[in-house]
């Protein structure tokens, strides 16, 4: 099956299902001596993982990886690094009844137009549970990345059609958003949207959301023109995610009634604050500059122009939920469909930490890719 590796240089190949033995991922590419243990890796499972309450599954999975390969004496070798993650939890009965009927909203039908077979145990290998290897990656990542001064935080920006402010509005907190289920980086809306949330779970229904993350200390430079832009490439990553239907950085849509006067984001001379030293000292004849704005989001011709790097994704609703449907099995015959099982309500909180991860995984390969990109 083509489609299950991403990346270039640091390049990622996820594997597992839904109700499988287990879920991994195997990094390739990674430099070596990277200070690595398995604690590093759980403590970003453990931030996905079900059952963590407010708008999550009950599904009950402890997540503990396992470090196959690639590691020794607490340090990255270089060769490559395989994470196993064990399923304990899975009530594949549940999914009984769906064995010859395609859930809407869902890949059932999809799948099985591609490949004429399917796994209908919690969708298998489409599940959002698939994203459990792109974290453990992902976690791999954030170290390397951070070893460079890179920081990504990502939040819940709007959910059941709540909006949260952004981080220049009022009440905006970052220390709250790992404080409450939702992720929200405000106390006050966190509560109305659990409670909005719990109406909505009531009624056999949920809701759709959004998360925006920003990129900080990203150095100028990044990104490969033509058809590998950094933004090009955060948004694939983005929308390679089952639920994600839309991406905007900077002011996004927003920039489609404005002015170009209004969105152009000006160079001035001498660096900002928020914008750290190039990676590579910048050429003789390219003076270092800092920009009266971020419209475009920190990307400029598809390269990072040093400003924090902006992004924001929008989810659907979870497909699964328990309020009757109409759909159609193999016979093609119209059937009433009640979804059993454990399934989240909004993905916005489980969301937050596989955003984080696909950013990383894009901007290390990126920074290695900017190595040999001049001398």
């Amino acid at each position: 099956m083509a489609g299950n590796t991403f990346g270039e240089l640091f390049r990622v190949t996820t594997f597992g299902e839904s109700h499988g033995a287990g879920l991994g991922c195997v990094i390739d590419g990674c430099p070596a001596g990277l200070p690595l243990t398995v604690g590093d890796i759980a403590a970003e499972l453990r931030r996905r993982r079900p059952g963590a309450g407010g708008a999550s599954t009950s599904r009950s999975e402890t997540d503990e990886p396992e470090i196959l390969s690639g590691v020794f004496e607490g340090k990255t070798l270089g060769s490559p690094i395989a994470i196993l993650v064990r399923n304990t939890n899975a009530r594949s009965g549940d999914y009984d009844n769906l064995k010859d009927v395609y859930r809407p909203g869902h890949a059932d039908w999809t799948w099985e137009a591609k490949y004429g077979f399917r796994d209908h145990r919690g969708g298998g290998r489409s599940s959002a549970r698939e994203t459990l290897g792109r974290v453990a990656a992902g976690a791999v990542a954030k170290i390397f990345l951070a070893a460079a001064g890179i920081e990504i935080r990502a939040w819940t920006s709007a959910a059941a059609g709540i909006a949260v402010p952004g981080p220049t509005g009022t009440g905006f907190d970052w220390d709250e958003i790992e404080q409450n289920p939702l992720r929200i980086p405000h106390r006050e809306i966190a509560r109305q949207v659990l409670e909005k949330l719990e109406i909505i779970r009531g009624e056999g229904d949920s809701a759709g959301c959004a998360v925006s993350c920003v990129v900080k200390n990203l150095p100028p430079g990044l990104g490969e023109p033509v058809f590998d832009k950094l933004d090009a490439r955060l948004a694939a990553a983005m929308l390679s995610l089952g639920a994600a239907k839309g991406i905007e950085f900077g002011a996004g849509f927003a920039a489609a009634s404005g002015l170009g006067s209004e969105m152009n984001d000006s160079p001035a001379p001498g660096p900002g604050p928020n914008q750290p030293p190039a990676y590579a000292p910048l050429p003789p004849n390219v003076p270092p500059v800092r920009w009266t704005g971020n419209n475009a989001g920190g990307v400029l011709g598809g390269i990072s122009n040093g400003m924090p790097v902006e992004f924001t994704v929008a989810f659907k609703p979870v497909p699964s939920i328990s309020k009757k449907q109409q759909t159609v099995d193999r016979s093609n015959t119209v059937q009433d469909l009640v979804i059993r099982g454990r399934h989240d309500v909004c993905i916005a909180p489980r969301a937050v930490p596989v955003v984080e991860a696909m950013a990383a995984l894009v901007i290390a390969d990126l920074l290695l890719l900017q190595r040999g990109a001049r001398v």
